[in-house]
């Protein structure tokens, strides 16, 4: 049972690492296909995929087409009940699927303001107040899946689940716009840091080049957490 997995550039796609997680994570069989996102040939890429017209893509191994992650992990939530995408306990699985749906529709400013990208952190960037209302919304969905599930694990339930899918970027952008958070949103972030499968994900991010940048900031820049200044 193998999935096709199409995904933008790795840099920037903050949706196609999630697609990407879902499958990684789980222990999924998968083909991951890369399309020209940047390049400007995506859409003739992933023609054969209608309705397809954004990254990521799914095809099941029966040939169905999903076009979305949300749709995607809950997708592969029916399809692997034995796979625990969500907690098994009927309040933390509860909880789980909401602060996941909730980080699917929500949080515009942060993505306004915050394009996702991995290849540095931005030196003196100046968050807005509807930014910094996006991030207090998220430390506390956060702390209170922590709190409630998470004391057994570095994760928001403890073990690994589409939750922490779906903040992964989030973790990302806290990162690269050098957010103020809290010491224990601090310590989510680097338990998703030193991911080995994102270290994989940004490993491969590693072979893209941008000229012009698409993001360009007024800033300075300073290494990612890891690199080399």
């Amino acid at each position: 049972m193998t999935y096709e997995l199409y995904i933008g550039d790795r840099t920037f796609s903050s949706w196609s690492l999630r697609g990407w997680l879902m499958l990684e994570k789980f222990g999924l069989d998968y083909n991951t296909h890369l399309v020209g996102l940047y390049a400007g040939t995506y859409r003739e890429e992933l023609a054969h995929l209608a309705p397809a017209r954004t990254v990521p893509a799914m095809q099941t191994p029966e040939g169905y087409v999903l076009t979305d992650s949300l749709a995607m992990g809950e997708t592969l939530v029916e399809r692997h009940p034995d796979i625990n995408l969500y907690p098994r306990d009927g309040a933390a699985r509860a909880l789980a699927r909401t602060i996941t749906h909730e980080m699917h529709s929500g949080f515009m400013a942060l993505r306004d303001a915050c394009p996702n990208m991995i290849t540095h952190v931005w030196e003196g960037f100046q968050p807005s107040e509807a930014v910094l209302a996006d991030i207090a919304r998220v430390e506390e969905l956060w702390a209170l899946a922590r709190s409630r599930h998470g004391q057994n694990g570095p994760w928001l339930f403890g073990e690994y689940t589409l939750a922490d899918v779906f903040y992964a970027p989030v973790a990302l952008r806290i990162t690269a716009y050098d957010l103020p958070v809290s010491d224990a949103a601090q310590a989510y972030v680097d338990a998703h840091l030193s991911d080995p499968a994102f270290l994989a994900w940004r490993d491969a991010s590693k072979s893209e080049n941008y000229d012009p940048w698409p993001y360009p900031m007024d800033l300075g820049r300073k290494p990612w957490p890891g690199d080399a200044s």
